[in-house]
């Protein structure tokens, strides 16, 4: 482990931090007039709260990862522009369908050509299957970083609750990249992420004085979709289940549910776990603390995971994973 990359991780992280709450204050005077989110069928708020503070988030995420890179100047610290790029756009997506909603398949689209730049940004001779046609891997990688993206967005209902599951899994990255299996680049980026999203923390806490918005989940989503390929393409694919894996299971098991109830599974909805266990008398405090705790114990078995580096270990500890989050799921499907 190098002390030099600990200490540009630490940077990155403390400069997103301080550009992220500054730029929420800055703008949300702003965000007051022109994006309120006014509640539907999917909020857990009662009262309009201006959302767009996911233009600090990824503003600071990327200011803060691109300066300490350039300071560098190191050739191993080099981020694909594409990568960059897709973000701003992504974001750019999410803030129009903040002000004024997107059509369902026009939004898709746009999102997919964003997680398609990020997906095809990896080199060739980096591959999760290589037995099967790239073809092939890119595109059910492209399925699923678009599958990714949205989770992060229908899982960003509640106070606090993308930072109790982003800040474990950007803080995992982070160290794993100190240890090298991962990236130096996507571990500093995981960094800047993790950050930037303590700096919004403060502004979210119940009751939330602003939200991420599209503009927040959306361009989050992308960053941990490709700090998690990174981590699979250095072939550490249980780890890279594991961190996301409350994320997935919740989304995932929601949408089978509406989908078998021939329920619009794309209108919004208060179906997820989470949403259900505030209804069922857990507080927010307490779904977004124990779901954060839940986020930390995953993140315990992925390092497991790494350090064991053994098919048998992965396997035993995905199911522990796997028991872990069924536990939560129904312990947030039962009434207080």
């Amino acid at each position: 482990m190098s002390a030099f990359e600990i200490l540009l991780s630490l940077i990155a992280a403390a400069l997103a931090a301080a550009i992220s709450a500054v730029l929420i204050q800055a703008t949300r005077p702003l965000l007051l007039r022109v994006a309120l989110a006014k509640p539907n069928a999917r909020s857990s708020h009662r009262i309009p709260i201006p959302q767009g503070a996911g233009i600090a988030v990824t503003a600071a995420t990327l200011l803060a990862g691109g300066i300490v890179i350039a300071l560098t100047g190191s050739p191993d610290l080099t981020i694909p522009f594409t990568v960059f790029a897709a973000c701003l756009f992504i974001a750019v997506v999410g803030f129009v369908d903040d002000i004024r909603s997107l059509p369902v398949v026009p939004r898709l689209l746009l999102q997919a050509a964003a997680v398609a730049a990020v997906v095809f940004s990896a080199p060739d001779d980096l591959r999760l299957v290589p037995a099967c046609p790239i073809w092939l891997e890119r595109g059910a990688l492209l399925i699923a970083g678009l599958w990714f993206v949205n989770l992060v967005n229908f899982m960003d209902g509640l106070d606090l609750m993308t930072a109790a599951e982003a800040v474990p899994i950007t803080l995992a990255v982070a160290l794993l990249g100190c240890f090298g299996h991962v990236g130096a680049a996507p571990a500093l980026i995981a960094a800047a992420l993790c950050g930037a999203l303590l700096g919004f923390a403060p502004f979210n806490r119940p009751v939330a004085k602003i939200f991420l918005g599209d503009v927040g989940s959306l361009p989050i989503g992308l960053l941990l979709g490709w700090c998690l390929l990174e981590l699979a393409l250095h072939q550490q694919f249980a780890a890279a289940l594991l961190l996301p894996l409350y994320y997935l299971t919740d989304a995932t098991v929601t949408l089978f549910r509406r989908m078998a109830r021939r329920e619009p599974f794309w209108a919004a909805h208060r179906s997820h776990f989470y949403q259900r266990a505030t209804d069922n008398g857990f507080t927010v405090w307490r779904v977004v603390g124990e779901v954060f705790v839940l986020n930390l114990v995953l993140a315990l078995l992925a390092f497991a995971s790494v350090g064991l580096n053994s098919l048998r270990a992965d396997v035993a500890l995905l199911l522990a994973g796997a028991l872990a989050v069924g536990w939560q799921l129904r312990r947030f499907s039962r009434r207080l």
